[in-house]
């Protein structure tokens, strides 16, 4: 398979201030050190609890926050060197799904003006045939002619979420960065727009990076999977082989806070010790070794080396 995105040891650091003269006192490190490769119509799911660096991950692909290091090569040009226009134009095949579409969408506006909106700013049609993709990409998200001349507040958060999906694909992108897409949604309504965009996926050849907490929407919809901790990969792997044979033991505490759906089966829990820390709180050396069961001096001492585990599956961790 060809590589459409490849991410090079991507960090992102953020200055913090203190006093009248707001003078520099530290420096926060939402993101360090990420690497991987993401193929053409492939899904890699990012996984982690909150605070873990997902979205200033997808943000810094995108290039709405300015990485603070590595390469972002995307159909073999790095994104990081782009001027301010060629970025703009490059944004047309690189779009992005937010988790509250009430908030990314301008509400002022119709819907059919919003998913105009992206044709008219990347100059890919006008008049009739403006108009013809506006009404056949409502019909591909589920939406009716009618509705294109209704605003944001008057649908649900289901309809709205694919207002926000068509407005994404309408340019006809190669990868889209969904960010937590339906954790905003009830349960039935997660289901009909996982299904939406494994339908758009396989009929328009996207490439996807699919942010969630939820592993069960994960295991569902990825192919390929990073787990993340504290702005660091702790394990990454095809996502069956990392749920049959999870190698972290942060990975694996996170698979057993999963709920079975069988009622009879009674799955073993090991309890994280601690609470969640953020990036100010980062320890020197393995981000987890606050919370592992399984910590020792080592990992206290310095960041665990990658081992890689075959077929594509590693982890960060002294222990493996």
């Amino acid at each position: 398979m060809k590589a459409l995105l490849e991410v090079r040891k991507l960090g992102k650091t953020y200055s913090a201030s203190s006093g009248i003269f707001r003078k520099r006192v530290s420096e926060l490190r939402a993101v360090e050190d990420i690497s991987f490769v993401l193929n053409e119509k492939d899904t890699l799911a990012v996984v982690g609890e909150s605070g873990c660096g997902k979205t200033t991950l997808a943000k810094c692909i995108i290039r709405l926050t300015e990485p603070s290091a590595g390469e972002l090569i995307f159909e073999g040009e790095d994104l990081t060197r782009l001027s301010g226009e060629k970025m703009r134009q490059k944004r047309r095949n690189i779009q992005m799904i937010y988790q509250d579409p009430y908030s990314s969408l301008n509400l002022r506006m119709k819907v059919g003006d919003l998913f105009a909106e992206p044709l008219r700013a990347h100059k890919l049609a006008e008049g009739e045939a403006l108009t013809k993709t506006v009404r056949e990409m409502a019909g591909m998200v589920g939406l009716s002619e009618e509705q294109l001349s209704r605003y944001p507040h008057q649908f649900s958060g289901g309809q709205r979420q694919r207002i926000a999906i068509g407005r994404a694909l309408i340019s006809h992108p190669k990868l889209i960065l969904a960010d937590e897409p339906v954790s905003a949604l009830d349960v039935s309504i997660q289901a009909q727009i996982l299904n939406l965009l494994s339908e758009l996926q396989e009929t328009l050849g996207l490439t996807m990076l699919f942010i969630s907490h939820d592993l069960n929407v994960v295991r569902h919809i990825s192919r390929q999977i990073i787990v993340m901790y504290l702005g660091r990969v702790m394990e990454t792997g095809p996502t069956e082989t990392v749920f049959r044979s999870p190698a972290h033991p942060y990975t694996r505490a996170l698979m057993e806070a999963v709920p079975s759906l069988d009622p009879d089966v009674k799955k073993e829990r090991r309890l994280l010790k601690g609470d969640v820390l953020s990036v100010a709180q980062k320890p020197s050396g393995c981000p987890f070794a606050t919370r592992c069961i399984q910590v020792q001096e080592k990992c206290k001492a310095g960041i665990p080396h990658v081992t890689d585990l075959g077929g594509g599956h590693s982890a960060s961790c002294f222990l493996i």
